[in-house]
């Protein structure tokens, strides 16, 4: 999934940027600017917070608090950098670097949530580690040693131990599900996600570490325009990928080669044995029989076994058996009861017109038409996977006329059809996928909320049904599913449970229309309130937050400020920018409701993901673009500006845009989205510009920014509306705690 996918996270500021480029002319003998790694630099975009395409895929990198410069380019004197080199050349590294930089990121979203059993629902953690080394890249840039050859090597050593010995994480406890059909073993999730926390921190530090350098050579303006220009490069490539579906060989080959060019010469020979390492294991995963990649997942088909002739394929993704494909006589005769109780439950049922959500590879399509189905709508958001079962189904039902294939997210296809059905059926749609940048929102999470129930209500005819049934693993689930669609339906539904807790769910528009087998009543105690379009958390159950987020989330933050410390100085000398903490605390945790805003209003594929990050960059763009161009307003009256867009968004619910065209609704999500964004940024931009000590200032403002990554778990307790008054606090005491100069807030 695309993860600049966005992820996510943010980088490093131009404002940052231009600061230590001239600390380091006023401080440092010409003879001694060039580094001995490279001659690049530093990298302060809003690239992607990866993360997308991805969170994509994609994340917006756009920084703690925005980016931007206030001052615009001084004039050069000639054309040559501070080392002597040209400056297209250092403009060159610096593209290379950047657009690798947000690639690899995206890449190791992707790859290693496929091979790392579960890492699919902790995708934050690699975002989170993405942006310490980005951070880690930044500060290294002004010493007199090199990270880039380290991080060279231990990624052949991240991708030949993962893939030779695959990882699993053990999950226990029943406060979150994890859908998967796989008996987890191995290391525990508190140690595990740490290292790998650790291991992508240090990879992405060597290519930040170049953009870093590059930042010390050029003019500040026109470093960060191709900084930007590289960050796009790395999303628009990882997005292609994505679209083409290549395989991760392809991925390596990319890396690979950008990150040999930009080592020194005595180090490309190391580097390129590393590459060609990495590039093999690789090619022995994409070579492997049955394996494919999706917009999502790595999916890996194998041949399960034949009834009367056909084939039956398992479809595995990211490691866990997801479905398994057999003709519809099978399917209703050999397999489990749930594929043939919606059926059984709707008394006298026509089926004019059916919507089947999480199609997949075509069995629950194939045994609607054959119940004489006159049409349906097959939709599934994985194009890979619908493709599997449109080559390899034998009863072919994406070849029947009768069939429409859409490939999109279910709720966003309820919100945007005016068609009505006889038979609404949420046939397994559960995912191994989180919306990147976004830590709780699974694929499938806006379409069990109670609003998305009652809008499968709102499309079926008077005598129509909907059913929906999965493998829900625990008992509370299946209640909560029950009373979800009793409030919605205004009735009880009929509700069976078979074996390992397969239950389906059926209510019909009309309650004489459904046949139940008998009276269901709750069996788990308590029955939990809905999920709402607010708080998507279906399996969730409430509480606390779980420990096993805390015990990760607190070893995340330790080796954050670890590293900062050991490589930004003493903790004493940032306290003049603690506002700088909080203003990274709060444009990621803002960041974070707008990718939650945008799943709702426009679905939770890969494109959309991959399009919201790159509106991020546009509007950071835009936002240092006003600060150099125009003269600004004073920062009291920007912070008014923040607080009244905050405001704004607040009051104004993203349900009521789900009814609007898309054109309008589009508008007007991005006003609200984007408008609180572009404000931040120049704030950012007239306090950063200001600073005396950039590389103190950074690590705060680094610190702040991975704490507002950590804290967007508190949606679980506050729901994503209420995050805009804790970005609204934190923004308040980034106010209060700006330094004053006889009383005037110290800015550009």
């Amino acid at each position: 999934m695309i993860t600049a996918s966005c992820t996510h996270l943010a980088g490093v500021l131009p404002a940052v940027r231009g600061q230590l480029m001239n600390q380091r002319r006023q401080s440092t003998p010409a003879s001694a600017r060039q580094s001995p790694a490279t001659a690049s630099g530093k990298r302060s975009t809003a690239a992607a917070r990866s993360a997308a395409a991805a969170r994509s895929a994609p994340a917006a990198r756009g920084t703690a608090g925005g980016r931007g410069t206030a001052v615009a380019d001084p004039p050069a004197a000639d054309s040559t950098a501070a080392d002597g080199s040209s400056d297209r050349s250092v403009i060159i590294r610096l593209v290379l670097g950047s657009s690798v930089m947000l690639f690899l990121e995206l890449a190791l979203i992707r790859w290693l949530g496929s091979n790392v059993l579960h890492l699919s629902y902790f995708t934050n953690f690699v975002l989170l580690g993405s942006f310490l080394g980005i951070g880690m890249g930044f500060l290294i840039s002004r010493k007199d040693w090199s990270i880039l050859p380290a991080s060279c090597g231990l990624l052949m050593v991240l991708v030949v131990g993962v893939h030779l010995f695959p990882v699993s994480i053990n999950r226990t406890g029943s406060e979150i599900i994890y859908f998967t059909a796989a008996d987890p073993t191995g290391p525990p999730s508190w140690l595990v996600l740490p290292l790998i926390f650790v291991a992508v921190a240090v990879l992405l530090a060597g290519p930040a570490e170049v953009v870093g350098r590059c930042f010390g050579q050029l003019k500040p303006l026109t470093s960060y325009r191709w900084d930007l220009i590289g960050s796009l490069i790395g999303i628009l490539t990882f997005t292609l990928m994505s679209f083409l579906r290549a395989p991760s060989v392809v991925w390596g080959v990319i890396a690979s080669l950008v990150l040999v060019a930009l080592n020194r010469p005595g180090l490309k020979l190391m580097a390129a044995l590393s590459g060609f390492g990495v590039v093999l294991v690789l090619l022995a995963e994409s070579t492997t029989a049955g394996v494919s990649w999706s917009p999502y997942y790595k999916v890996v088909t194998e041949d399960a076994g034949d009834y009367q002739g056909s084939t039956l394929v398992k479809i595995s993704v990211n490691g866990v058996p997801h479905q398994l494909m057999g003709p519809a006589a099978w399917k209703l005769t050999e397999a489990e009861e749930q594929y043939r109780t919606p059926y059984i439950r709707a008394k006298n049922q026509k089926l004019d017109n059916v919507l089947i959500v999480g199609a997949g590879s075509g069995s629950d399509v194939a045994i609607a038409l054959s119940k004489g189905a006159k049409h349906v709508d097959a939709v599934d958001i994985d194009p890979r996977i619908v493709q599997i079962g449109s080559k390899r189904n034998t009863d072919h039902p994406y070849q029947d006329p009768r069939v429409t294939v859409h490939i999109n997210d279910g709720r966003a296809f309820l919100q945007s059809t005016d068609s009505q059905y006889d038979l609404i059926l949420f046939a397994l749609p559960d995912s191994l996928a989180l919306v990147n940048g976004a830590s709780q929102i699974r694929l499938e999470s806006f379409l069990f909320t109670d609003a998305a129930l009652k809008a499968a209500h709102d499309h079926l005819k008077p005598d129509g049904t909907f059913s929906m049934y999965n493998y829900y693993r625990e008992p509370w689930l299946i209640d909560r599913l029950a009373g979800t669609a009793a409030a919605a339906f205004g009735h009880a539904p009929c509700v069976d449970i078979f074996a390992a807790n397969q239950a389906v769910v059926t209510a019909a528009v009309d309650p004489a229309n459904q046949t139940c087998q008998s009276g269901y009543r709750p069996t788990s105690g308590e029955v939990v309130a809905p999920a709402t379009d607010d708080r998507p958390f279906l399996y969730y159950k409430g509480g606390a937050i779980p420990g096993i987020y805390l015990w990760t989330l607190g070893g995340i933050l330790l080796i954050s400020l670890i590293a900062v410390r050991l490589l930004g100085g003493s903790f004493r000398k940032m306290r003049p920018y603690a506002d700088l903490f909080f203003m990274g605390a709060a444009f990621l945790l803002l960041e974070t409701k707008n990718i939650a805003t945008f799943a709702l209003l426009f679905g939770t594929t890969w494109l959309v993901n991959a399009l919201v990050f790159a509106g991020v960059l546009v509007i950071v763009l835009a936002a240092v673009e006003t600060t150099r161009k125009f003269r600004t307003p004073k920062l009291p009256v920007v912070w008014v500006g923040i607080v009244l867009s905050l405001a704004i968004a607040y009051f104004v619910n993203p349900d009521w845009l789900l009814s609007w065209a898309f054109w309008p609704r589009l508008i007007v999500a991005c006003l609200l989205a984007f408008l609180p964004i572009y404000l931040a940024n120049i704030a950012f931009a007239k306090r950063f510009g200001a600073t005396d000590h950039a590389q103190s200032a950074f690590g705060l403002n680094l610190l702040g920014a991975i704490v507002g990554g950590c804290l967007e778990y508190g949606a679980l307790l506050t729901g994503y509306r209420n995050l805009l008054i804790v970005v609204a606090v934190l923004y308040g005491c980034a106010f209060l705690l700006t330094p004053r100069r006889g009383g005037v807030l110290i800015s550009t």
